[in-house]
């Protein structure tokens, strides 16, 4: 498991991490969990093929909330801030 697809998974983690980490607005933040998307596939392929179910299976589950973090940050509806900035609570009402 040492090859160019887990040198492009992993440097594509760490960008994803990154871009999250850094909090550049919602949009950015979507994309960076649509990378880590596309990096957790990665992972499962490279798992499943190189004998590391575990690896694989962790990033089954990784990507399925990195999916649920693509769907909540590319939406507008929801803002995770709100309170931060002294809005009221929606759901208080």
């Amino acid at each position: 498991m040492e090859g160019p697809l887990e040198w492009a998974a992993s440097i594509g983690t760490m960008l994803a991490a990154a871009i999250i980490a850094l909090d550049l607005g919602r949009r950015m933040t979507a994309w960076g969990f649509v990378l880590f998307c596309v990096v957790s596939l990665m992972w499962v392929y490279s798992g499943f093929t190189g004998g590391a179910i575990p690896i694989a299976a962790m990033n089954i589950v990784l990507f399925v909330i990195n999916a649920w973090g693509v769907k909540q940050y590319w939406s507008d509806r929801k803002r995770p801030n709100a309170r931060a900035k002294g809005e009221p609570n929606q759901s208080a009402k």
